[in-house]
Formats: C-alpha cells, sequence, structure tokens
C-alpha cells in the first residue's frame, strides 16, 4: 500500500508529455514571431525616418550659413573695393559654422552616414585648426591673399556639398529650378543629350540616386509643389548639379589645401618671433612645446595626408559617377 501511494505521488509530480506540441502553441509561436519582426521594422523605420529628418535640417542650416558667408564677402568686397579686412568682418560666422561641422563626425561614429569617420575626422579638424588657431589667431596674416584664396574655395566647395546632400535628402528639386530657364538657348539640345546620356550611364533608368539610408530605389525628380514630373530641362539641370558636387572637387580641393599651406607658411615669421602657443623649460609642467615646429610639422603632414583625401574622394566619384563598387576601410 505504502509503495502504491508512493508512486502514485510521483505519477503526479512527473506528468506526461505528448511528444508534439499542441497546434495553438505552434500558432502562437508564429505570431509572436511575426508581431516582433513587424516591431523590429517599425523601429528601423522610425529611426531611419528621424535620422533622415535631421540630416535634412542639418544640411539645409549648413547651405544657409554658408550662402550667408558667401553674401558678406561679396558684400564687402563691393562695399570696400579691397579684400582687406575681409576676414574679420566674417570671422565670427565662419568660426561657428565651421566648428558646428563637428557632428559630422559624430555622424559617422554612430552610422546614420555612410563614411569613413577617420577621414571625415582629418578633414573637418584641419579646417576647424586653420580657423581657431591660424586665421583668427594671427592678426597680421587675415589680409594675405592666400586666406581669401581659401575661403571662396571652402566657401564654393561647402555650398555645393550641402545643398546637394539636401536634394539627395529632399528626393526632388526645389521648386524654383524648375521654372529656371538656359540662358544661351544655341546648343541647348546636345548639352541636354550628353546629360541624358550620362544620366542613362549613371543608373541605366530614369533615377539618379537611391536613399541615402534603406538604398532603395527613388521614384523620377517631381517638383515640391505640384507633384508632377519635372521636365527634361529640369532634369539636366539636375545632373549638372549632381555632377558638379562630384567634379568641383577635382580643381577646389588643391587650390584649397595651397591656400591653407601659403596661410601656415606666412604665419611662421610671427610665430617664431613671439613665441605663441610654445611652452619653454623650466615651468611649472616640466613640459616643452615649440609651436613654430608644430606648423612644421603639421605642413609637412599634408605630404601623405591630401594624396590619401584626393584619392579617397576620386574613389567616391568613380562609385557614384561610374557605378564602380568601392571599398573603403579605416586604417
Amino acid at each position: 500500500m505504502r509503495s502504491h501511494r508512493l508512486q502514485t505521488a510521483g505519477s503526479c509530480q512527473l506528468p506526461s508529455r505528448s511528444p508534439h506540441p499542441a497546434p495553438g502553441t505552434m500558432a502562437s509561436s508564429e505570431e509572436d514571431g511575426a508581431v516582433e519582426e513587424k516591431e523590429n521594422n517599425n523601429k528601423k523605420r522610425t529611426k531611419s525616418a528621424l535620422a533622415t529628418a535631421w540630416l535634412t535640417f542639418y544640411n539645409i542650416a549648413m547651405t544657409a550659413g554658408w550662402l550667408v558667408l558667401a553674401m558678406a564677402m561679396m558684400r564687402f568686397y563691393i562695399q570696400k573695393g579691397t579684400h582687406k579686412g575681409l576676414y574679420r568682418s566674417i570671422a565670427r560666422t565662419l568660426k561657428f559654422f565651421q566648428t558646428f561641422a563637428l557632428v559630422e563626425v559624430g555622424h559617422c561614429a554612430i552610422g546614420i552616414v555612410r563614411t569613413s569617420v577617420i577621414v571625415t575626422g582629418v578633414q573637418v579638424f584641419s579646417r576647424i585648426f586653420m580657423v581657431w588657431f591660424i586665421a583668427s589667431s594671427i592678426r597680421q596674416i587675415q589680409n594675405e591673399e592666400s586666406v581669401i584664396l581659401f575661403l571662396v574655395v571652402w566657401t564654393l566647395t561647402e555650398i555645393t556639398r550641402y545643398s546637394y546632400y539636401t536634394f539627395k535628402l529632399l528626393h526632388h528639386l526645389p521648386f524654383f529650378i524648375k521654372w529656371a530657364r538656359w540662358s544661351d538657348r544655341s546648343g541647348l539640345c546636345m548639352r541636354a543629350c550628353c546629360c541624358v546620356l550620362m544620366l542613362k550611364r549613371v543608373s541605366g533608368v530614369d533615377e539618379i540616386h537611391s536613399h541615402p539610408l534603406t538604398h532603395s530605389p527613388e521614384p523620377p525628380l517631381r517638383s515640391g509643389l505640384s507633384g508632377e514630373s519635372l521636365s527634361p530641362r529640369v532634369t539636366v539641370l539636375g545632373i549638372l548639379w549632381y555632377n558638379g558636387r562630384y567634379n568641383l572637387f577635382i580643381v577646389f580641393y588643391p587650390v584649397g589645401v595651397v591656400g591653407e599651406l601659403m596661410t601656415i607658411y606666412s604665419a611662421l615669421p610671427f610665430v617664431r618671433r613671439t613665441g605663441m602657443y610654445s611652452m619653454r623649460l623650466p615651468n611649472l609642467y616640466n613640459v616643452s612645446f615649440d609651436y613654430y615646429y608644430c606648423l612644421i610639422v603639421i605642413m609637412l603632414s599634408y605630404i601623405p595626408l591630401f594624396p590619401q583625401l584626393y584619392f579617397h574622394m576620386l574613389r567616391q566619384r568613380r562609385r557614384v559617377l561610374h557605378g564602380e563598387v568601392v571599398v573603403e576601410k579605416d586604417d
């Protein structure tokens, strides 16, 4: 009797299990997986929408900022008839927008922009160094032609770059471009044919780009107000802008580097004479630093860095304009 009761109790503690789960259990797990996948997709779409909204705002703001700088420089030169004093008149605006470009390094770091953090960081920090520790710190060189040279190159490059990114994120050209007229009608057909052939070479179909985050195909270009398809003339103008983004740097980038190097070279005598930013021994921290030789090292660093950055942009140009696959690695 006692043995029988123990066996009965054991049978209650270890109930028998079916070798196959109930049909309701399988359906429930499939539904849970589908719900979880749907939630993940919704989160990704939300993140993508937020990232696109932020990038659009950022690029519009930076385009406006560099346009303000361009207009300020033109107005100063028209009123004064000379470049002397130009840098001082725009220094505050320049420092703000160029320093704000540090955000771009964060974009690369968190992955909302698929660009090398190292390449972006070198470009941004080199410009910030030029603005804060060279041009703005040494008033004696602010009237040098080399300062105006790199300022003009920076301004034209950034207006083109940020406005291009803005158009790309908005998926269409602004409405006013639709009504833009070609000033020279002679040879228009030939230019249009060349641009249309270039468009076909780039995409193979009637689309220019893919979405920067999802890489999904875009519809044909449409105007911002009426939603109707843009005319071939506007499409051609858009292609010219599109190709300008990846062609202007071929000339502007070396010219800008020449301006920067000439500006640093002009600053060397003043830095050596005054001992600016230098620390001599003995001192409280027992550290020696010579800003003069630091600038020389920075100038020499352009020799290995400039070709790498320049050829990086040439590879990007081939990828965008000719569809070549280019793999970038952070060394």
